[in-house]
């Protein structure tokens, strides 16, 4: 399951690990017009940890999940 919300300078999506067993700590990603972060509580700390990613990075990301193993120079 996920959900999708539209903030004023973001666009929120959260996704949520269902099942009877979950798996791991939801995950929501907040796009931005320049980057993308991904966030995510530390289920250790009790905290929040964040990875930016440029739109590039997504881009590549995007392009990455649908090759198979190797390696990819920019064109």
């Amino acid at each position: 399951m996920f959900t999708i919300e539209h903030e004023f300078d973001h666009t929120a999506i959260t996704l949520i690990d269902e099942g009877e067993e979950p798996r791991a700590e939801d995950a929501t990603i907040l796009a931005f017009e320049d980057c993308v972060v991904l966030e995510q509580i530390d289920p250790m700390l009790d905290e929040p940890v964040r990875i930016t990613l440029s739109l590039s990075q997504v881009r590549d990301l995007m392009a990455a999940l649908n090759l198979p193993e190797g390696v990819y120079p920019k064109r």
